[in-house]
């Protein structure tokens, strides 16, 4: 998770920062324990102080962004995610301790934050043409993945007598130890440069290929010996057909990226006209804002 993604439970504020008095969180036979009591012992702990800063950032961005990002759009990243786990997905949650509005929760913070970096950090030309470097367009193919290399010199044998996607198809269902694709003629969803599931090894051969060629060695990976063949690939083109795709990649990487998101969510806190009320935590993002601008917004 990212930094500013806090895990909300286990240190779950169920009180707003005004609104905490005398009412009772929890008795006990040995006395009862008020909210104040409460939000005194939290918000002198790290954990505390984290929910703390998150609520106030999620405050200024939801202000700032909540416009921009709409329930559709959180809902499908959750999707996105509990396909991938499947079953255990709920489990995932739990060892996480997340709850599933807990998670969207999560989910909208990031969207929020993303939003932010593609307001806040100007993407300039020089930047654009190292992403281009490095781009490759989403292709299609399939693969054929042996254990042994003697097993891959039968199949690229056979290929040379025929290499086309019906009969890769056919050997795909008869070679290859890849389970899950097997039965499809080792096709392989699109992917792109960033996908991060295959090996270097692996895209640097697939970006190669054109369509309908295929590898005609063998490429030795962690999982074996990979035969691949191009079913599309559109081709890379000019960069000016590809900006949009690019500003989206490097948008990606700066939500990777610590200092651009510090110097993000520094400027995002700047313009949101954040007052502490609370002397003990006055200093609470000192980190983001000076302390003596935090100190006099609360006067």
């Amino acid at each position: 998770m990212k930094k500013w993604l806090i895990a909300l439970a286990g240190v779950l504020l169920t009180f707003t920062l005004a609104g905490c008095g005398s009412k009772t969180v929890a008795s006990t036979s040995g006395g009862k324990i008020t909210e104040s009591q409460y939000y005194s012992s939290m918000k002198g702990t790290s954990s505390g102080k984290q929910v703390l800063q998150q609520m106030i950032l999620n405050k200024v961005l939801e202000k700032e962004y909540g416009s921009k990002v709409s329930s559709k759009a959180v809902t499908k990243q959750y999707d996105s995610y509990k396909s991938q786990y499947g079953s255990s997905f709920s489990t995932v949650l739990s060892q996480n301790g997340l709850t599933a509005k807990s998670f969207k929760e999560q989910l909208r913070s990031n969207l929020l934050l993303k939003e932010a970096v593609k307001d806040k950090v100007k993407i300039t030309d020089s930047a654009l043409k190292k992403q281009w470097k490095s781009y490759e367009p989403k292709v299609t193919v399939q693969h054929i993945l042996v254990a042994k290399s003697s097993t891959a010199d039968d199949v690229l044998t056979a290929l040379k007598k025929d290499s086309s996607e019906a009969n890769f198809t056919k050997l795909a269902k008869k070679y290859s130890t890849d389970t899950t694709t097997k039965s499809d003629g080792g096709k392989l969803s699109a992917f792109d440069n960033t996908n991060t599931s295959y090996s270097s090894k692996f895209l640097t051969a697939a970006f190669k290929l054109k369509n309908g060629e295929y590898t005609t060695s063998a490429v030795k990976t962690s999982n074996g010996y990979e035969i691949i063949r191009m079913i599309k690939n559109p081709g890379k083109g000019k960069m000016s057909d590809h900006t949009a795709d690019l500003k989206k990649q490097i948008w990606d990487n700066d939500m990777s990226d610590s200092t651009v998101l510090h110097n993000v969510v520094t400027k995002v806190l700047k313009s949101g006209n954040v007052s502490i009320k609370d002397s003990d935590l006055k200093d609470i993002l000192s980190s983001y804002l000076s302390t003596s601008s935090s100190s006099s917004s609360s006067n």
